[in-house]
């Protein structure tokens, strides 16, 4: 599956820490699109991650899957249907738990500007975070897994860092330095 064959709208969904908002960069550059990061529409800006009321976020959430190019990174599954309706292509970024675990860990200690992060939000490991990692990223990785064996999209699923690093090389991609 190339790039050109995922289309003008392309949803990227996957654990946290696994590379979304990195490769939702990477494509935009290379494609012309415009990158959304849900993680910025669903929380408000300098507050250190405090979400908007849930009516705002589905408004801009909704404003934005109607434009005519984008590629969206993030879950969010409350508003998964109506983004899968418009997209024109899916990836899954299906790493593994420890995977997710450890680049949470190194983003939050050594990344001063997170990728597709929070205006004003701070750099640090958070309980909710690592506790969200190891206890709901099983269950959402099966649910994600489930859904692409579903969904009629042109779709591509990368298991892991080595795929994902094929992918980069293969669609010509850069990731930023």
């Amino acid at each position: 599956m190339t790039l050109d064959e995922l289309g003008p709208r392309i949803c990227i969904l996957g654990p946290s820490g696994s590379g979304k908002s990195t490769l939702a960069d990477a494509i935009a550059r290379a494609r012309g699109l415009p990158a959304v990061h849900l993680d910025r529409l669903h929380h408000l800006p300098h507050t250190d991650w405090r979400p908007r009321p849930e009516a705002e976020f589905v408004a801009l959430h909704d404003r934005a899957i109607r434009a005519p190019a984008w590629v969206i990174d993030g879950n969010y599954t409350r508003c998964l249907p109506q983004r899968l309706e418009r997209a024109t292509g899916l990836i899954l970024l299906d790493a593994a738990t420890a995977t997710s675990l450890l680049r949470y860990v190194r983003r939050a200690w050594f990344e001063r500007e997170r990728r597709g992060g929070l205006e004003g939000a701070k750099s640090r490991v958070r309980w909710e975070m690592i506790h969200h990692i190891l206890f709901a990223t099983p269950a959402g990785r099966r649910r994600n897994r489930e859904l692409f064996e579903r969904i009629a999209l042109p779709k591509l699923r990368l298991a892991g860092t080595r795929e994902l690093d094929r992918f980069y090389r293969s669609s010509g991609l850069q990731r930023p330095s």
